[in-house]
């Protein structure tokens, strides 16, 4: 039998169980709750938070279905953009100093979570040109609740990824700026491969190109003769090859994941597939 969901009681409730559950549900940081913008913009942000790429994120909420709710988030963007160092002393709070290198300011997120969105919502935010995520969720009794990415955009150009979801392609010239045409070949065939999949957005960043399921499960680094592709695998899981894959836990990199896979080939990228399958498969 089907459950019937619902909308939560109060709104708050839903504000309240997202910030505790935040990491887990939305792979974001959370650092504060009902922040206040001051006199000129006057309103306050639901929730601020950063996530596991570095970008400041915005997260409002709306109990039920509210147009409302993505120019509201526009509006405090243009606050948090204006107020980067509070931003950053935030997070040297929570976090701790050393986190305040992580932030990007290149693709400051917004986060909506309501019970339902028109199409005229998802039309919209692809032509905001602003990193947006419209999250819906559904109660399901006392003790359950579910969120599902709707739509998401990443700025800039947008298209469609075979999933039916928004997402960004970066110009050539930003992602692959000094690369042989053998790695540009291998980029466009790796993105092909990773946006097939299904239900997939791709966001540029400043050091590399995330996918995304929810949260990242493939990191993909352009280098002037391969790519390194960071995946959201447990590397004591896979059997370690030198010079294909590495275990990066405990040791600085950009991108998400701890499992390591360097790409040079055309047959490299194929090796790499089913590693790929698996970390897509477990992000869901």
């Amino acid at each position: 039998m089907e459950l019937a969901g619902s909308t939560v009681p109060l709104e708050r409730d839903l504000q309240m169980f997202v910030e505790r559950n935040m990491t887990t549900l939305l792979g974001v940081r959370f650092l504060d709750t009902e922040v206040r913008t001051g006199p000129l913009h006057g309103g306050r942000i639901d929730s601020l938070g950063l996530d596991e790429d570095g970008s400041p994120v915005i997260v409002e909420y709306k109990r039920g279905r509210d147009e409302n709710v993505i120019n509201q988030a526009l509006f405090y963007l243009a606050w948090l953009r204006d107020h980067q160092d509070a931003f950053e002393a935030l997070v040297a709070r929570r976090l701790g100093p050393d986190a305040v290198a992580e932030v990007d300011w290149s693709s400051p997120r917004i986060i909506c979570v309501a019970a339902d969105y028109s199409r005229y919502d998802v039309h919209a935010i692809g032509e905001m040109n602003r990193r947006i995520d419209l999250v819906r969720y559904r109660q399901f009794g006392d003790d359950l609740l579910t969120l599902e990415l709707v739509a998401s955009v990443a700025g800039g150009t947008a298209r469609r990824g075979s999933g039916g979801l928004v997402v960004a392609r970066p110009t050539a010239e930003q992602r692959l700026a000094g690369a042989s045409e053998a790695v540009r070949a291998l980029y466009d065939d790796i993105d092909g491969r990773l946006l097939d999949f299904g239900d997939v957005h791709s966001v540029q960043l400043k050091q590399y190109v995330a996918y995304r399921r929810g949260p990242n499960f493939a990191s993909v680094k352009v280098q002037a003769r391969s790519l390194l592709v960071y995946l959201r695998l447990d590397p004591a899981a896979v059997e370690l090859v030198e010079g294909f894959t590495r275990d990066v836990r405990g040791i600085g990199h950009h991108g998400t994941g701890d499992l390591e896979v360097r790409i040079t080939s055309p047959t490299g990228l194929d090796r790499a597939e089913p590693l790929l399958q698996s970390a897509y498969e477990a992000a869901a």
